[in-house]
Order: structure tokens, then C-alpha cells, then sequence
């Protein structure tokens, strides 16, 4: 329950724990990808459970820290406590309106900050975005193949922007190609996989990489794909304008609130990182217009948000990686990685070029800087956070049991 709707293993090493201790048993948690092995050294017993480490979903791990929780304080039974789990389980996911409308804004917010100035642009990125995510429901009723409903919605935005590059619309169709597709990024897999990495559990770590890494893949086949059934390529791009800094806060918030209904986020909890979020933006846009990179910038904000988000999912029980990335999402390098996959294709074409060539290593090496800068700044703090509530916790006390 907890691992495959986005609690990290160490989170869930936690819950485990608390569990066993509470039964009276000396529990451990080995993961791999798709399965769970729990063992009992003291009772001589194991149980192996299947696992799929695909699925988002903060209300359904907060729900079931709050189960825990009653399970440790022995004010709910062990039956009566599976019980509530299988009724969480069986919940319903965010229902398709609100991620077919979220998934509108976030994408016109994202067009926002990167530049986009014409109400047409807006409209036709939302509305581009908001149809993808009704075909990502869709598919998903026809098969539960993960990488099946990214390549749909980003092939769907590239038909789309294709078909208004054709008709020759005064907008901004660079951005209509990417915005949509950049709210389908898979970030808190790769910041899940990366603390993996941190804490030693190396083959976990990279599964969970090579899988966001497959998601993006998906994406960036399926835009390219969209854009050559309507003869069209994704143009390349200049430097990004500087956007009014109400602008840029405010279409930051937004994004936040998308990225929060993607993840099934509570209402209730929803201003938090939406505050958050717009605080590491206008760190980021001061640092920005002080002269600092792309990358310091991103690094910075990150830094900030890692900070505040970590005590905060130990205090909500929720996860680390969903929250703190539904924070800083509209800071992702997605508009370098899709101009490096259609660079590469072009590389791969009858007429290489130098010029070609060296846009393709600039794009792909600031996307990764990027992306490298946010998670260093995310999970630093969390990792010290980790290590300050070993220190400050009795022994058996289920405060952390939500560390991420």
C-alpha cells in the first residue's frame, strides 16, 4: 500500500518496523522491483508480496499511515486494521475531471513561465493538456501498461501543435508542443530512486531510474511522433524571457495545485506546497535577475524547499518525493530534454550538422545539470532530517513512521 502509491523504502522500512514491534516481532523489509519480501528472523517466517512501484497517490499513503498509526497505538485490531487497508485500496482514483482540468492549468501555468505571452498560446496549451489527460483515463481502462498513457497524451500534444503549426496561428507553437507534455514528467520516481542510491540500495535505485527514465522516453517518442504525422518538427529555441515576477509566482502556485491533483493530494493539504512553491519561484526568479544559472538557481530553490518540505511530510504522513516535486515541477528541464530528442533525431537524418550536433550535447548537458542541481537540493535536507529524528525519537515511537 505504502510502496506502490509513492512512499519510499525507507519510509516503508519504518512502517514495517513499527508493525512487527507492535506484534511482538522482530520484522525486516527487502525490496526489489515488483517484490516485497518480509521476514521474521525471531519467528523463522517470510511472506513474499507482489509490488508494482509505479503509482502516486498521497491520499491513499496518508490513509494508511493513519491506519498504522491507530495499529501501533493499539486502538484499532490487526483485522479490523486490514479491513480499513482493503477498503483503501479499493479507493477510487482522482477522478478524470479534476485531472483533465489540473493537468489545463498546470500546462498553460508552466507556458507562463517559460515565456508565453498570447492568450491563444494559453488556451491552446490548456486545452491541448486537458484532452490528454481524458485520453490517459481512457487508456487506462483499455491497459495498464505505465508507459502506454504518457506516449498517448504527448502524441495527442504533438498532433495538436502540429495541426496549428500548419495552420499558421500567431502563438508561441513551441511551447504548445512541450507544456503539455512536460506535466507528465515522472519526478517523484526519479527523487525516490535517487535516495535508493544515497542509502546503498543500488539495483532498487536504478530500477526505479531506468523506469522514470523509460516514462521520458515515452514522452518524448510520442511528441515527436505526434509532430511528424502533421509534417512538423519542434523548433528551436532561444533564451527564455524574463516574465513579470507576480506572473512567474502566481503560474508557479498553479502548477503546484496540478501537480497536487495528479497525485490525489488532499484539498485540505493543498495550500502547503502550493505556498511552498511559490516561495522557491521567487527565490529562484531573484537569483535569476541577479545573474546567477539556470542551475544555481534551480539548486537554490531546491534547497529551500527541501528544507521546509521534509519536517513537513514527517508531521502529514506523507511522501517526501511526491510532495517536494509537486513543489518545484515548474523548475524541470523539459523544454532541454524534448529539443535534445528531436536534435538526436535529426542527427540520425540524411543531413547531420555540426551546429546540430553541439545544440544536442549543450541541451542535454543542461537538462542534466538541472535535474542533477533539484535533487541534490531536495533530498539533502531530508537526509538530514532523517538522521536528526533517529537521534530525537524513543526507541518504538511511531512519530517518523511517515520518513520518507
Amino acid at each position: 500500500m505504502l510502496l506502490e502509491n509513492g512512499q519510499t523504502t525507507e519510509g516503508t522500512n519504518l512502517a514495517v518496523g513499527s508493525i512487527g514491534a507492535t506484534a511482538g516481532t522482530e520484522t525486516q523489509l527487502f525490496v526489489t522491483w515488483g517484490q516485497l519480501l518480509v521476514t521474521s528472523p525471531s519467528d523463522h517466517g517470510s511472506a513474499h508480496v507482489a509490488a508494482a512501484l509505479t503509482g502516486i497517490d498521497i491520499g491513499r499513503v496518508a490513509a494508511t499511515e493513519r491506519v498504522l498509526d491507530q495499529v501501533v497505538q493499539r486502538t484499532i485490531t490487526f483485522p479490523a486494521a486490514l479491513e480499513s487497508l482493503h477498503a483503501i485500496r479499493s479507493r477510487p482514483p482522482v477522478s478524470v475531471m479534476r485531472l483533465s482540468v489540473m493537468a489545463g492549468l498546470g500546462a498553460a501555468a508552466l507556458a507562463l513561465i517559460f515565456g508565453a505571452s498570447d492568450v491563444l498560446t494559453l488556451v491552446l496549451v490548456a486545452l491541448s493538456a486537458c484532452l490528454g489527460g481524458f485520453l490517459r483515463r481512457g487508456v487506462s481502462h483499455l491497459n495498464n501498461n505505465p508507459f502506454l498513457q504518457p506516449f498517448a497524451a504527448s502524441a495527442l500534444a504533438g498532433v495538436i501543435a502540429s495541426v496549428c503549426m500548419a495552420w499558421d496561428l500567431p502563438i508561441a507553437s513551441r511551447l504548445l508542443a512541450v507544456c503539455p507534455c512536460m506535466v507528465l514528467v515522472p519526478g517523484p520516481h526519479v527523487l525516490n530512486g535517487s535516495m535508493d542510491l544515497v542509502r546503498v540500495r543500488i539495483l532498487l535505485g536504478i530500477a526505479r531510474l531506468a523506469f522514470a527514465s523509460l516514462v521520458v522516453l515515452a514522452i518524448c517518442t510520442g511528441l515527436l511522433l505526434g509532430l511528424a504525422m502533421g509534417g512538423a518538427t519542434l523548433e528551436p529555441g532561444g533564451p527564455t524571457p524574463v516574465v513579470p515576477f507576480v506572473y512567474d509566482v502566481c503560474a508557479a502556485g498553479v502548477a503546484v495545485a496540478a501537480y497536487g491533483a495528479f497525485f490525489n493530494l488532499p484539498w485540505r493539504m493543498l495550500f502547503l506546497p502550493i505556498g511552498i512553491g511559490m516561495m522557491a519561484h521567487a527565490l529562484r526568479w531573484t537569483l535569476l535577475l541577479s545573474g546567477f544559472s539556470v542551475q544555481s538557481g534551480a539548486l537554490a530553490a531546491c534547497l529551500l524547499v527541501g528544507i521546509l518540505v521534509s519536517p513537513l511530510a514527517y508531521r502529514l504522513r506523507i511522501p517526501f518525493g511526491a510532495l517536494a516535486f509537486a513543489s518545484v515541477v515548474s523548475m524541470m528541464p523539459g523544454v532541454y530534454l524534448f529539443q535534445a530528442a528531436s536534435q538526436a533525431i535529426a542527427l540520425a537524418g540524411p543531413h547531420p550538422s555540426d551546429v546540430t550536433a553541439l545544440s544536442l550535447l549543450q541541451n542535454g548537458i543542461t537538462a542534466f545539470l538541472i535535474v542533477g542541481a533539484m535533487t541534490v537540493g531536495l533530498i539533502v535536507p531530508k537526509l538530514v532530517m532523517d538522521q536528526v529524528m533517529k537521534h530525537l525519537r524513543p526507541a518504538g515511537n511511531r512519530a517518523d513512521a511517515g520518513a520518507m
